[in-house]
């Protein structure tokens, strides 16, 4: 059973991160921050990625930085672009790498999660050190039920 494990640890390790990849809703570079901030409510999370109209990541940006550094400052939320409030600084990881170069990223970064991108810097998702660590099990229990597994 051992061996069977760290088959399936090697074989998860090196599957292509874009089959854990999930889904993430984002907000456009060019949209308002007031819109950007109403999505975000709707979404019940207090971040979001950025992407502009191709799909491409541009950063992220937070409820609270966004409140504080335009409200604060008098800046019209209604008309202020949430471009200009960025964190350019997004940990990401390419759609091709494995999920051990995604899981080592974050470990280095220190993130629990990391953009998952294409060569051309398009959003494909995000995935996180839960969802390796889930689809791992997952993989350990499929093959544990296999016919002569034991």
């Amino acid at each position: 059973m051992a061996s069977i494990n760290k088959n399936n640890d090697a074989q998860s390790e090196a599957q292509p991160v874009k089959d854990i990849a999930e889904s993430v809703k984002t907000v456009l570079g060019t949209a308002s921050v007031k819109s950007a901030l109403a999505d975000m409510k709707a979404q019940d999370t207090d971040s979001s990625l950025v992407t502009d109209q191709h799909g491409e990541l541009l950063g992220s940006v937070s409820k609270d930085e966004m409140n504080r550094k335009v409200g604060g400052l008098g800046h019209d939320p209604e008309t202020e672009a949430v471009d200009t409030q960025l964190k350019t600084n997004v940990t990401d990881c390419f759609e091709d790498q494995t999920v051990g170069e995604a899981k080592q990223i974050m470990l280095d970064a220190k993130v629990p999660e990391v953009a998952v991108v294409t060569r051309e810097k398009v959003l494909i998702g995000t995935t996180n050190l839960e969802a390796i660590a889930q689809d791992k099990e997952r993989k350990e229990i499929d093959a544990a039920g296999e016919p002569g597994a034991s």
